[in-house]
């Protein structure tokens, strides 16, 4: 039987204890219990080794190589490098990262050097198996999405992307009215010259600045993903499932529905299930840093959301001046990261670090039989108060509110969670 683990977002900036700490030593029990041992990587690993990029993925994530020996020591062996951060500092950032990945022998998918290595699966070998996984994102900016090759010329370094289209549907009255603006204030002169010069390609629908939109009855938005990264992945399920046991697909997204981060877009739902109908077994999501639901899709599981693991999110050691200038300061005029990013939180007022949900995570244990997919999900706290230099450390808890929302978010997939006496919850189905 194939076992493997599943967490969310390491955010690491810097080593862990030497010493461990407090719940160290139960996280690395649960998770060395598996044979392959995943979460995604959401910083780039180098010793300032790239350039900060123009357009970071909201701030800039950098950790020493040697955090590599401190995730190895906790167990972990399999990663997802497609991420919003995966260029903060450029080519030579994400570079510098696979040169260590692989340096430190830990597997990834998700970003390389061209379009094609970007793309490809990562193999994990074990005991009883195989297990490939394909990794994407779509939160990134243009610049950040890998290129393809020709005869020609080579490709660009980048991550893979799962591009993804927004239109929206408006009612008749509200159609009008934008389309009365647009001509007023001239919105579209620029984009439009553009396609009558070839520079763009014309659209059948109607573009205010960025946005696309349509006549319909409701006033909604529709998403959808691009169908070329869509079929490039498939594609490379497809080759996956030749070469392997079990295919995971790791997606990094952002996007939400609704003003709600525990609800994921329809694109990604989309997705998701055309990775399952290509032969994907496992399909698991990161990126809002909460929670989400689970869905038993067909004879797979659709993990859609599991939240923060490590999250060093603001102990970064270094941060470019554009980061203070941001927020109208410069390095000189403040002691350094620590206030500038006070500043940025407002003292704690405002941010990621002060939302409830994204200190809660779980490690979820996956068995692979013949003809079952098991999970258990295990509850995580990640610590928040206390002494600083412990801030973003998970530890496992007993607080099954974290297992409860999980099992409450399920249910709008139609999928039942179980929660067992001995603090966890449960989901078996079969894969014939």
């Amino acid at each position: 039987m194939l076992t493997l683990s599943l967490c969310g977002d390491i955010f690491i900036s810097k080593r862990l204890p030497i010493q461990s700490y407090s719940g160290f030593e139960q996280i690395q029990q649960l998770l060395q219990q598996h044979e392959c041992r995943f979460a995604n990587l959401e910083t780039t690993i180098h010793r300032n080794e790239g350039y900060p990029e123009a357009f970071p993925g909201g701030g800039y994530a950098m950790a020493a190589p040697s955090c590599l020996l401190d995730l190895k020591r906790m167990g972990f062996n399999l990663f997802n490098t497609a991420n919003n951060h995966a260029m903060d500092y450029g080519h030579k950032g994400l570079l510098a990262t696979a040169k260590y990945l692989n340096e430190f022998d830990i597997p990834f998918s998700g970003t390389g050097e061209n379009l094609a290595e970007a793309s490809k699966p990562a193999y994990f070998e074990c005991s009883m198996g195989r297990i490939a996984l394909i990794g994407v994102t779509s939160s990134f900016h243009d610049s950040y999405a890998a290129g393809p090759q020709n005869q020609d010329m080579q490709g660009r370094p980048g991550v893979a992307p799962l591009r993804h289209q927004a239109v929206y549907e408006l009612d008749k009255n509200n159609y009008k009215a934008l389309l009365d603006i647009s001509k007023a204030i001239g919105i579209n002169s620029y984009h439009n010259q553009a396609i009558k010069e070839g520079y763009l390609l014309d659209n059948k629908n109607f573009k205010f600045g960025i946005y696309e939109f349509k006549e319909g009855v409701d006033n909604r938005v529709y998403t959808f993903p691009n169908e070329g990264d869509l079929q490039r992945t498939i594609a490379e399920i497809a080759d996956a499932k030749y070469q392997s046991d079990i295919v995971i697909v790791s997606i990094h997204s952002h996007q939400f529905t609704d003003g709600n981060k525990q609800i994921p877009p329809e694109f990604i739902k989309i997705f998701a299930h055309e990775c399952v109908d290509a032969g994907a077994n496992i399909v698991v999501c990161h990126g809002p840093h909460v929670v989400r639901g689970i869905e038993a899709y067909h004879s797979s599981l659709i993990f859609h959301g599991l939240g923060n693991f490590i999250f060093q999110h603001e102990e970064v050691e270094y941060l470019p001046e554009e980061f203070y200038r941001k927020y109208c300061k410069t390095r000189e005029t403040v002691t350094g990261v620590g206030e500038i990013m006070s500043i940025r939180s407002k003292n704690g007022m405002i941010g990621l670090c002060t939302q409830p949900d994204v200190w809660k995570s779980v490690i979820v244990s996956v068995n692979c039989g013949i003809d079952f997919l098991e999970a258990r999900l295990y509850p995580v706290e990640i610590m928040l108060k206390g002494k600083r230099g412990l801030k973003g450390l998970p530890v496992l808890t007993s607080d099954l509110a974290i297992i409860e929302k999980i099992k409450t978010l399920s249910m709008d997939f139609g999928t039942e969670i179980k929660i067992a006496n001995k603090n966890f919850g449960s989901i078996r189905i079969s894969r014939v």
